[in-house]
């Protein structure tokens, strides 16, 4: 990847996911990024197993490796070593820090005047919650996300990463970087307040539409959609996959080649979504004899995919061609997905 941030020096003070995220993808960008852990090291260093070889040849929990590749790492005691820190911050352009609301100030004193300051916390420098603290599982809990993660009939779940950590690092990354041109055309140094519920609770999109738009509470429809059918998973024979169809077209090709009756209520999306029992029922009943790859063969055309395992997923022809895995060292990491074409 080119190093577009070439010559931008950040200070990543942050720890566990969102924060070290951030600093992750400006360092893919080409930034200098030096991260400041504890002597004991970030917590994720434990979070394991498993267990692997670090960027350092060091042992590490694999956790760690997902957002701290690209970095230089020095250690800390920021309440013993307050001026080792301060002295970095004369040289950074960016501090990543995300320290309960007050807390920066209070340990290492004011932000230096040419630094930009992206503060990440749980739920921001204001409000009654503004001291609370923010992980994902309670974020997720809180936010309502979990409330329509999962089978109907069973109990809520949380979505099966850190959702919220890894939308709040990039939407932090967002604002940086906005702030960094704003910088650049205007002299203007930002304070950035991001916050994991502010994220969390944008990235309800459509679900908290529906509800602003119905006044009723969306609930759990395990791999359903509430504004489209039919899109969802279907059971087959080698395991599950997926089919979904975002228009009145796709669902008429759908129904050719599977040979279903396209009754004249079904012609339009809400239509299908009144008779979604029926129609989820007639297309199950048509694929559960066909394996995963048959039936993506069959459906061409139709967007649709097999359940992959995390192990297929990586090794897809379209991971591998587009350089999904970057090895840093010896260790294979994920790559940034950003692609700059010259």
């Amino acid at each position: 990847m080119d190093r577009i941030l070439d010559g931008i020096n950040v200070l990543d003070l942050s720890r566990i996911l969102a924060g070290p995220y951030t600093a992750q993808m400006l360092a893919d960008l080409g930034a200098n990024v030096t991260k400041v852990e504890a002597p004991w090291g970030d917590d994720t260093r434990g979070w394991g197993p498993p267990f692997t070889k670090g960027f350092e040849n060091e042992e590490v929990a694999a956790y760690y490796l997902c957002c701290n590749r690209g970095k230089n790492v020095i250690q800390a005691n920021l309440k013993l070593e307050k001026n080792k820190i301060q002295e970095l911050m004369k040289t950074s352009d960016i501090i990543i820090e995300n320290f309960k609301p007050g807390t920066f100030e209070r340990l290492l004193g004011p932000i230096p005047e040419q630094a930009i300051i992206c503060s990440i916390s749980g739920f921001g420098a204001t409000g009654p919650r503004r001291n609370e603290p923010g992980y994902d599982l309670s974020l997720q809990a809180r936010s309502g996300i979990m409330s329509i993660t999962g089978e109907a009939d069973k109990a809520p779940a949380k979505v099966g990463v850190a959702w919220i950590d890894v939308i709040t690092g990039l939407t932090a990354c967002n604002a940086i970087l906005a702030a960094l041109f704003e910088k650049e055309r205007t002299g203007k140094i930002r304070k950035i307040d991001i916050s994991l519920w502010d994220c969390a609770i944008a990235a309800l999109v459509n679900q908290a539409q529906n509800y602003l738009a119905s006044g009723k509470n969306p609930g759990r429809m395990g791999s359903a959609h509430p504004n489209l059918v039919p899109y969802r998973a279907f059971k087959v024979k080698d395991g599950w996959f997926v089919i979904a169809v975002g228009s009145d077209k796709q669902w008429e090709k759908l129904c050719e080649i599977l040979r279903i009756n396209n009754f004249q209520k079904w012609k339009t999306n809400a239509g299908r979504i009144a008779d979604r029992d029926a129609i989820e029922k007639s297309i199950s009943s048509k694929i559960e004899n066909y394996n995963r790859n048959e039936l993506e063969d069959l459906l061409s055309g139709i967007p649709c995919a097999p359940i992959n395992t995390i192990e297929e997923a990586l090794n897809d022809p379209q991971s591998i061609s587009r350089g999904a895995i970057k090895m840093v060292g010896n260790v294979p990491t994920l790559a940034s997905p950003l692609r700059f074409i010259n």
